[in-house]
């Protein structure tokens, strides 16, 4: 740059006047549009008390030659030195007068030097909507003004380059002893436009002369040939087009595109999106109007117009009114009217024994001494059977807690078609994983209901599968008279039930045969990785009859009417019948009366059948 001595007299002339009086001098008040313009200036130790003054008028004339005012150009002061440090932000003041009472009233920091720290808080903080500044879409320059007269002690380049990427532009003032090496990597390109370096403070005003030039520019908009479609936006020394409403700027940035607003998914159209420029409508499917809000669509309700003729009910489809009979009733070929029906014949009603229809509905009953189960359609076999039963139940880490619950439920399903009572089936429950654990005894619980709570209330064990342990303990202990079991000596059947779902990590071949060598019926129940050789091994013979298997937990029910037609004795003694051994001479009296009596009724009943057929015989000859 050149130093003072070298400048022709008039310029020198014009530099000595007061700097706020030159900048004024050099015209009227430019109108540079909307702009936000931040001024960073260094206050460390190194620039001297009337080096700092100089600066603070240069600040005060250069805001007495710009257009000042919340929609013009918006000013901020920052200052730093080892810190920094808002003498104002963007928003603070709309007056000139406020903004220079400000700059009069700056006390210097007098500090180090780290002009990286504040270019980082212009970035971060001066420039943000919160302190003043314009939103980015409203396309406002950012314009940041660093004046300093050393050497940064942090680095700039980095921070820089972030600053110009948010679109900031960047003037760099070296003042005497500025590094031009940092002032070149602060400033934003083309560099001999935003660099500018001054030999002393005294001269500094020669950059407001510039700068202002700059800010004062000519205007391209008005000068045409910029391209722009729909509009063309100033800008100091530059110009950016816009776009009406309904429109975008095209990858040109001259040209605009209509915007689909169908296209973006926000519409809320519930069929289909009509699109126009910056607007949209909706439309239904055939079939279907439009609602109130104009975005959801309702079917037309033919049935509404009182023309179907239905019988019953009446459906609106897209075709129009389509006629529905209710529950127990046929459509007649007319397709309006209904006629009754006979469940019994027309449905898959489900029932074990016996359909009867009633009006719209039908029921399932059972033969003489059987129940109907909850499910209200298969009869209850296990009444008159007495049993004791005792059920293992495979609680390993491979049942999952989910299915352990669906485990449970299929007890209880078990126990719903059993006759629980201490003189008819007795119930226990033993879990096992890695060790074995007896959920409730045979002789704990007479009723079916306390049974089942017994069994929600069950908790998961998990660990491993030492079904082989479990058998051991069912052997030992089970079946023994101090849990519940009946003596021996009153021949109720013993029933053992072992439900798993995998491979057993110990040997099960001992005590498999040890129970059945006991008397033990045994039934297997596998799931899933259940291994069907076990299963056998497990079971009593025939094993068509006694092993049971599913692929699944959720398909298990199935297993049901097998497990049911298999444990339930074909004949038992009847309920509240004293239980004796059948070798006792009073049970082998009994026994004979009751064989007696019934030879004696089929006796009657066959006298009277050939009675019946006498007849028929003497009808016919006479017809004949």
């Amino acid at each position: 740059m050149r130093g003072l001595l070298c400048w022709p007299l008039p310029m020198l002339l014009f530099l000595l006047q007061p700097w706020e009086t030159q900048l004024q001098l050099a015209g009227p008040r430019c109108r540079t549009g909307p702009l936000d313009l931040v001024f960073v200036i260094d206050s460390s130790r190194s620039v001297r008390p009337f080096e700092f003054e100089t600066m603070r008028q240069f600040l005060v004339g250069l805001l007495r030659g710009l257009d000042v005012g919340p929609n013009a150009t918006r000013v901020g002061v920052i200052q730093y030195s080892s810190q920094v440090q808002s003498v104002f932000p963007l928003g603070a003041f709309a007056r000139r007068e406020d903004m220079e009472h400000a700059i009069r009233a700056l006390v210097p920091l007098a500090q180090g030097t780290m002009t990286g720290l504040a270019i980082q808080y212009a970035m971060n903080v001066a420039f943000s909507v919160a302190e003043g500044a314009r939103p980015p879409e409203a396309r406002v320059p950012r314009i940041a003004v660093i004046v300093t007269d050393g050497r940064p002690q942090d680095r700039v380049a980095e921070v820089a380059a972030q600053a110009r990427a948010r679109g900031i532009e960047i003037y760099a003032v070296g003042v005497q002893r500025a590094d031009v090496g940092s002032l070149r990597a602060m400033a934003s390109p083309p560099l001999d436009e935003h660099v500018f370096l001054v030999e002393s403070f005294d001269l500094i005003q020669e950059f407001g002369l510039q700068f202002q030039g700059r800010l004062c520019g000519k205007d391209l908009c008005a000068e045409g040939g910029h391209g722009c479609q729909h509009q063309c936006v100033s800008a100091p020394g530059t110009f950016h087009c816009a776009c009406n409403p309904g429109y975008q700027l095209a990858a040109d940035n001259k040209s605009c595109l209509a915007i689909d607003l169908c296209a973006e998914g926000t519409h809320g159209c519930e069929h289909h999106c009509i699109s126009s420029p910056g607007s949209y409508f909706c439309r239904c499917q055939a079939g279907f109007v439009l609602q109130q809000d104009q975005r959801s669509c309702r079917a037309i309700d033919h049935c509404s117009f009182g023309n179907h003729s239905c019988q019953h009910e009446c459906v609106s489809t897209f075709a129009g009114p389509r006629c529905y009979c209710r529950e127990g009733h046929d459509l007649l070929p007319d397709g309006r009217s209904c006629q009754a029906r006979d469940l019994c014949n027309g449905v898959d009603h489900g029932c074990e024994f016996q359909c009867v229809s009633e009006g719209h509905s039908y029921r399932c009953l059972c033969p003489e001494g059987q129940q109907l189960q909850a499910d209200g359609k298969s009869c209850n076999r296990c009444r008159e059977g007495h049993v004791d039963l005792v059920l293992l139940v495979d609680g390993s880490k491979s049942v999952r807690p989910q299915n352990f619950e669906l485990v449970k439920r299929f007890v209880n399903q078990i126990v719903d078609f059993l006759d629980v009572s201490p003189e008819g089936t007795r119930v226990g429950l033993v879990q096992f994983s890695s060790r074995v654990r007896t959920e409730f005894p045979l002789g704990r619980y007479g009723t079916a209901a306390e049974v089942k709570q017994a069994v929600l209330a069950v908790e998961y064990m998990e660990r491993g599968t030492m079904t082989g342990l479990a058998l051991r303990h069912m052997v030992e202990h089970s079946f023994s008279e101090a849990q519940g079991a009946r003596p021996r000596a009153l021949n109720v059947p013993r029933v053992g039930l072992v439900f798993t779902d995998g491979r057993s990590q110990d040997d099960i071949s001992v005590w498999a045969a040890r129970a059945k060598e006991e008397g033990i019926v045994m039934y297997a129940v596998g799931v899933g990785k259940a291994v069907e050789e076990e299963l056998r091994q497990i079971a009593s013979e025939p094993a068509e009859l006694h092993v049971s298997y599913s692929p699944d937990f959720g398909t298990m029910t199935h297993l049901l009417d097998n497990l049911r037609g298999s444990i339930c004795p074909e004949e038992g003694i009847g309920a509240g019948t004293e239980l004796r051994s059948p070798c006792e001479c009073e049970s082998l009296v009994e026994f004979q009366g009751r064989t007696l009596g019934a030879l004696e009724t089929l006796t009657q009943n066959l006298a009277q059948l050939t009675a019946r057929l006498e007849d028929l015989e003497n009808q016919l000859a006479t017809q004949k």
